[in-house]
């Protein structure tokens, strides 16, 4: 467009163009054109005035004295005209760039809001898979633990069947076997009354015949005894003051005398204290039920009951360390024992749990000591390899001690091993059945029996053990105060004394009235060593158990037996609590990859 109106004026580079050049120039916009529009168009007919009018108005222009500035105005009217043209593709160009961009911009809106959406129904899709698999998981799990539940119902109701069929045949087999015996019995019976009239009568029969004899011949054996015992009497005295004066006269007989008589003494002491230990080994291995491990029960020694004696309370668990706390409920729970004894009350089962080492069987045997009661101790593991037999076996420790006259704490330890879970992977068939004689002797309120159960994971116990239990004691790990009485304790026994003193089994030889000691005490010389010392290693062993605080001590005692000259110095200590300290932390280690 612009070329075709700058066409018309058609000058050079300069200011004026002749006519004719003029006219050239300028037909082709003012007629040469029309004529091409007509000669395309409907009216083919050529206008000559037209055209001399325009070559006429360009001679005008050439002639004026304003032409160069009528083309100037034209060209930059024309170059507005372009700019503006320009301004209006680059503002439609931008409109278009920000119309697509805006377009760009809500298609990508519209395909955020889809996905989101689309997101949305996925994660619902997948909460609702899920949410259906749990409910089949939980009703597939509730059918398999009814389904076990029933199983188990099914076996425990079959062993009781087996159980009731065994007794009654067992009872059976008892009652023809006493049938069988009373019936022997009065066979023998009736032999030997027969057997004894019979020499009965005979002795009479000879008695009568014989009987002005026999008389004679007893008021002569009367006499001749008689003499007999008046002269020995007489020559008794004689020999006695004769000796006596004799004795007396004499200092090397006087000292033969004495210790004849010392001799004769120690035999007859000797011979008495054999005597019982023999019936006490008898009764141990006669009268003890297998189950027993240890038991106070049938020793001729013992010590009397603290409580009998006005031993404080604070006195009642001796050398056995625990916390403040704890401490304080173990002698209420001992004084409480004592006066249930003695007041003939039900006494209370106790169970004692916590880890290891920590004193629970010691504080068992001091809390039977102080209330006066025999203790038996067994632990749970003997009971598996009885398999059929444990019931009977249970029940026969039952009875041996309910018979006890002083009453008797039946000690159970490490009881999860047959008082597990009725269900669970521990408690087979055979566990169970023994569970099950457990709680019915233990069932009801006992004034004969006191049951004291230890055990290092009470969570693997029965609910049916807990409920019969009416006192839970924890007896955890010892805190600074009990660790620094410990390592005191324990360094002198073992170091200051050189031998352990404390003989928890109660177990004495019956030679232990007439000699003191067939081994003599050998302390350990001490070196440099402190209280500061001593409570530096309790601060040091945190997370140790009492009985790895004693084996610290034994094994310090190893070392100072082991050293060149046989005392124990501050070094030694810190090494050999260094060593338990590591070792310690090697078996929690274990411990803990174990239980993984």
């Amino acid at each position: 467009m612009p070329t075709a109106r700058a066409a018309p004026f058609g000058f050079g580079g300069g200011g004026k163009v002749d006519g004719g050049d003029a006219n050239a120039k300028s037909a082709p916009a003012s007629s040469i054109e029309p004529s091409r529009k007509n000669k395309s168009g409907a009216n083919a007919a050529f206008d000559p005035e037209a055209l001399e009018r325009g070559a006429k108005a360009l001679r005008e222009i050439n002639a004026s004295p304003y032409a160069t500035k009528v083309l100037e105005l034209s060209r930059t009217q024309e170059q507005t005209k372009q700019g503006e043209l320009r301004a209006r593709e680059a503002e439609a160009n931008a409109a278009a760039a920000a119309h697509a961009t805006e377009r760009e911009k809500v298609m990508w809106s519209e395909q955020s809001r889809v996905e989101k959406e689309r997101s949305q129904q996925q994660a619902q899709l997948k909460q609702y898979d899920d949410e259906l698999a749990r409910k089949r998981m939980a009703t597939e799990h509730e059918q398999r633990r009814q389904r076990n539940a029933e199983m188990v119902k099914l076996q425990e109701e079959g062993i009781e069947r087996q159980e009731a069929m065994k007794r009654a045949t067992e009872e059976k087999i008892q009652r023809e076997r006493r049938e069988t015996e009373r019936y022997r019995a009065e066979l023998e019976r009736e032999n030997l009354r027969a057997k004894a009239i019979a020499e009965a009568e005979g002795r009479i029969a000879e008695n009568r015949k014989n009987e002005d004899v026999i008389r004679r011949q007893m008021i002569a054996k009367v006499t001749a005894e008689t003499d007999k015992a008046v002269k020995l009497v007489q020559e008794t005295l004689g020999l006695i003051g004769g000796g006596f004066n004799a004795i007396l006269a004499d200092q090397q007989r006087m000292a033969m005398f004495v210790g004849s008589v010392t001799a004769l003494a120690a035999g007859v002491y000797a011979s008495r204290e054999g005597a019982r230990f023999g019936f006490r080994q008898l009764e141990k291995y006669l009268g003890q039920p297998s189950l027993i491990r240890e038991t106070s029960r049938g020793a001729f020694w013992k010590p009397k009951a603290a409580a009998a004696t006005g031993e404080q309370p604070a006195a009642i668990l001796g050398d056995v360390v625990l916390g403040d706390k704890l401490q304080e409920r173990v002698q209420r729970l001992a004084v409480s024992t004592a006066n249930t004894k003695r007041h003939s009350a039900p006494f209370r089962n106790i169970l004692f749990h916590g880890p290891p080492g920590t004193g629970k069987t010691m504080a068992a045997k001091r809390l039977a000591r102080y209330s006066g009661l025999d203790y038996a101790v067994m632990t749970g593991g003997d009971v598996a390899p009885l398999g059929s037999n444990a019931v009977t076996k249970l029940h026969e420790m039952f009875d041996w001690a309910s018979t006890s006259r002083n009453g008797l704490l039946l000690f159970i330890d490490e009881a999860d091993a047959f008082l597990a879970k009725r269900g669970s992977d521990v408690a087979g068939s055979e566990s169970r059945a023994a569970l099950n004689a457990l709680l019915f002797r233990t069932g009801e309120m006992n004034r004969d029996v006191a049951l004291v159960l230890a055990t290092n994971r009470p969570s693997d116990l029965d609910e049916a053990v807990l409920d019969r239990m009416d006192e839970s004691v924890e007896i955890g790990l010892p805190d600074i105060e009990a660790r620094k009485r410990m390592v005191k304790l324990y360094f002198d026994k073992l170091i200051v004394r050189g031998a352990d003193a404390g003989d928890e089994k109660g177990a004495k030889s019956f030679f232990a009235g007439l000699f003191k000691r067939s081994v003599p005490d050998r302390p350990v010389p001490v070196k440099d060593i402190s209280d500061s010392d001593l409570d530096a290693v309790a601060t040091a062993t945190e997370g140790l158990s009492g009985r790895e605080i004693s084996k610290l001590m034994a094994s310090v005692q190893a070392a100072a037996h082991g050293s060149t000259d046989g005392a124990c110095t501050k070094q030694m200590l810190q090494e050999v609590t260094q060593t338990k300290i590591a070792e310690h932390k090697t078996k929690a280690l274990w411990a803990g990859a174990g239980q993984a």
